[in-house]
């Protein structure tokens, strides 16, 4: 994918939609298309940001750009997430290439973020800016014999440079730094993060040599994908974007790479998506299974059950990335992203029930055993012990898949309890499981009479939000990879969200979200399964193309929402759930063919 671009920035902000992203199954940094790297937390995903550029304009970043007006042309290497950009100026030609690197043995023991500046033709010179930040203390510079050492709260950092970078200014908060890249030159600059532990300094040749060895390792993942279909360099990308949200210390998989990013403008909707969420833990395991990455699977599934079987008797919906308690919900005092605020970290959703959850779980271990693989014992203990839960709790009102404070018997949520008792019911008949399959079965029936007896609408002809409303709610397009089907119900309640929640490819949540919000790109992925499920497969295919369209303005990197008037993106990003979707809506059409 090539991207050709002259950024500007407007009150200090650049779009969201000109950010890439490079990581390395730690941490993610937001590169943006002007070389100003405004986001990274460092050592892992959750940690207090280094770099928070996306909240303020004058907070921290670590900038490469050129001194003179310029443009841009820039890619991810193929089948890759290392980052290419071209800069032009009307002097020269120079590339930097970037990744946050790995070693021979997977994640290094520090973090690495490797910058490779390379003159193309003439000269182009470049301005660096490094300016981290302490959430929790002061930064204290130390001239160490062995490097220039910033210590910020328990990090300790330095900044790597050849002799050929000329320092200008070097302070407690600030480095600058001037680079002349010449035709045929060739340097590597880097940014070395440990926390609480000694600080390796390697030489610059190894650094440099990183990124080559983290574009193979990159490369070398991506081709050992199984599928083989329709869209499969856009399957390719997303799944690489996905990967970046697998922390490979323990297997969770985050919803998000940032924190506090606005789903809409000047709007105080700006949550904390660093955490990781049955839901889309759920759907991402569904998604790497089908794209044959088996590793990436087990590994977030093992996380998954082990981190609900220690919780307690029934789950949260939300986990830190290491399995605890997501920390309550507080405000970051920064300005927010173009005045967005206020910025909050945590979440205050732990404390919800969403009965969906349920179903995500009963169908991803549902779909492990369909695909040929074992539950353990323990595995086996736990699915059986949710769906009794089940049994207990569907006819509870809970705050749905969208986690509203207003508690309903949310249609969705009863359509999950129906899914995880009719896979319950399932895998007890194939003895992949033990327990009562013909309880679990019945009990589901009762379910899906309840739903369509309480949460259907002659007027509209379709499934509603909840129980006693007309209003409609997009998330019932999933219903259709269920196979929830029957009388033609799923197919009318199809056509009434398109109708009345769709501009197009690019689809809102439920009634009123366009009042709130940005169209939600999981649900547009959701109306092309909607399509390919109930057999409109020519269909689906075409809105898929378009959908791509809008979709193509974010780099390979999609957030949460996007704006229908301005194609511009909204809400945290590298966003999974819109990753995930995407997936699901390009396997749809295979497997539906």
């Amino acid at each position: 994918m090539l991207e050709a671009l002259q950024p500007q920035r407007s009150g200090g902000f650049l779009p969201l939609e000109h950010y890439a992203a490079i990581g390395e199954g730690r941490s993610v940094a937001l590169v943006g298309a002007d070389g100003s790297i405004d986001w990274w937390c460092a050592p892992d995903m959750d940690s207090p940001p280094l770099f928070n550029g996306l909240h303020d304009p004058d907070g921290g970043r670590f900038s490469l750009t050129p001194t003179q007006p310029f443009s841009i042309e820039r890619r991810y290497r193929p089948n890759s997430n290392v980052l290419e950009t071209v800069f032009v100026t009307e002097t020269g030609k120079a590339r930097v290439t970037e990744s946050i690197n790995s070693g021979a043995g997977g994640r290094l023991p520090w973090c690495e973020l490797a910058r490779r500046i390379e003159g193309l033709s003439r000269q182009v010179e470049f301005e660096i800016v490094i300016r981290p930040i302490c959430a929790q203390g002061k930064v204290r510079r130390v001239n160490h014999p062995n490097a220039a050492i910033r210590y910020i709260g328990d990090l300790t950092t330095t900044f790597c440079h050849p002799d050929e970078v000329s320092i200008v200014e070097d302070s407690d908060h600030q480095t600058t730094a001037r680079y002349a890249a010449d035709a045929g030159s060739r340097i590597c600059i880097g940014y070395l993060v440990a926390d609480k532990a000694p600080l390796a300094i390697p030489e610059l040749p190894e650094i440099d040599s990183r990124i080559d060895f983290s574009d193979d390792e990159w490369r070398r993942w991506a081709e050992n994908l199984s599928y083989d279909g329709p869209f499969k360099p856009d399957l390719v990308r997303c799944a690489l974007s996905l990967k970046f949200l697998l922390y490979s210390k323990t297997g969770a998989i985050a919803a998000a790479a940032t924190s506090g990013l606005p789903e809409r403008i000047g709007g105080d909707k700006n949550y904390d998506y660093r955490y990781a969420w049955i839901r889309d833990a759920a759907y991402t395991i569904k998604a790497f299974l089908r794209a044959g990455a088996l590793s990436e699977a087990i590994a977030a599934f093992g996380w998954l059950i082990r981190t609900i079987d220690e919780d307690g008797p029934t789950p949260s919906i939300v986990y830190t990335l290491n399995g605890g308690e997501v920390p309550d919900e507080r405000v970051i005092e920064v300005p927010g992203y173009r005045g967005s605020s206020p910025v909050r970290t945590g979440n205050r959703a732990k404390s919800q029930v969403q009965l969906s959850c349920y179903g995500d779980l009963l169908e991803t271990a549902s779909l492990f055993a369909d695909m040929g693989h074992v539950l353990d014992p323990s595995t086996a203990r736990l699915i059986a012990r949710m769906a009794d839960q089940v049994v207990d709790r569907w006819q509870e009102k809970d705050s749905g898949l969208w986690e509203l404070e207003n508690l309903q018997h949310y249609t969705f949520s009863k359509i999950g309890c129906w899914l995880a008792l009719d896979r319950a019911s399932r895998l007890a008949r194939h003895g992949h499981i033990e327990g009562d399959a013909d309880r679990w079965l019945s009990e589901s029936l009762k379910v899906r009479d309840w739903v369509d007896t309480h949460c259907w609408s002659e007027a509209k002809n379709a499934y509603t939000f909840y129980a006693g409303t007309e209003k409609l709610d997009a998330a019932l397009l999933l219903t259709t990879r269920f196979g929830f089907e029957h009388g033609g119900r799923l197919r009318t309640t199809r056509d009434a969200i398109q109708r009345e929640l769709a501009i197009g490819p690019l689809v809102y949540r439920y009634s009123g979200a366009a009042d709130e919000e940005g169209t939600f790109v999981a649900c547009s992925c959701w109306l092309v399964e909607a399509f390919a499920f109930l057999g409109e497969v020519v269909q689906a295919e075409l809105m898929l193309k378009d959908l791509l369209v809008p979709l193509g303005n974010n780099f390979g990197i999609l957030c949460e929402q996007i704006d229908p008037r301005t194609g511009a993106g909204l809400g945290n990003l590298p966003q999974g759930l819109s990753h995930l979707t995407l997936l699901h809506a390009i396997f749809s059409l295979q497997e539906n063919r």
